[in-house]
């Protein structure tokens, strides 16, 4: 099940969101050569990963930063982007370029500080944007609990498009994190504590902008959707093409 789509459009020009997205392709293509050199690469991760043990010890405090601008590949990347570029440009929408590019920023700060207190002994270096867009769904999901999001569900060769309400969605993944951080073990190579971390961090900071908008009331003003009328997607069609009798 992977989300393509929302029906949520963003009524300013999402700059900050689209520049995060430029940001992150420019630096992982920028050591995408050297992806295949681990001595290289270790080294450049112990200056620029978040590495929990590291972190605690007082030492490359700014990699609590610069973790969320690096990826472990290319799927890794692409996976990350679809996401920021779904559900970013909403909450840009909704808080402003500057205030957006804050939240995002703490929402990965917060995420960073969730995994290094799951696994605070970890020497294994921790990369990509995963956890600030994770705090990006939180606020999203607290603002747009009804919005429908597109997903394409993929069984084999059977595949197809359903519209599902971002509560179901988003409930969902987040779910499966936590799911997943209680039964992985250290070594899975995923962070999935910065993952949910991130999440509920997103969330509690877009708090006060939910409850300056009304909170339950603005939930029963516009029922869990956008304020504003939802994109509507053509439904694509294979066109049939008839016989002619002769």
């Amino acid at each position: 099940m992977i989300p393509i789509r929302d029906h949520n459009p963003s009524q300013r020009t999402p700059y900050i969101t689209w520049g995060l997205m430029a940001l992150n392709i420019v630096i992982f293509f920028s050591y995408w050569s050297f992806l295949d050199e681990p001595r290289r690469l270790y080294f450049f991760y112990q200056d620029w990963a978040l590495v929990p043990q590291t972190v605690l010890n007082g030492q490359y405090l700014h990699t609590l930063i610069t973790y969320m601008f690096l990826h472990g590949g290319f799927m890794h990347l692409a996976g990350n982007m679809l996401f920021l570029w779904i559900f970013g440009d909403n909450l840009e929408d909704e808080l402003g370029h500057l205030k957006f590019l804050l939240f995002y920023i703490l929402a990965g700060i917060g995420a960073a500080v969730v995994q290094i207190a799951a696994d605070p002994s970890s020497n294994i270096p921790i990369v990509g944007a995963s956890g600030a867009i994770a705090g990006v769904m939180g606020g999203y999901l607290l603002l747009f609990p009804k919005a429908k999001i597109d997903i394409l569900f993929i069984f084999i060769v059977f595949f197809k498009i359903f519209p599902i309400p971002a509560w179901i969605t988003l409930g969902i993944w987040f779910g499966l994190q936590l799911l997943n951080g209680i039964i992985s073990d250290a070594n899975s190579g995923v962070a999935y504590w910065a993952h949910a971390g991130g999440f509920i961090v997103g969330a509690l900071v877009m708090l006060p902008a939910w409850i300056n908008r009304g909170g339950r009331d603005f939930w029963e003003k516009t029922h869990g959707h956008p304020d504003h009328p939802e994109t509507r997607y053509s439904r694509s069609t294979i066109p049939i093409i008839s016989r002619r009798k002769k």
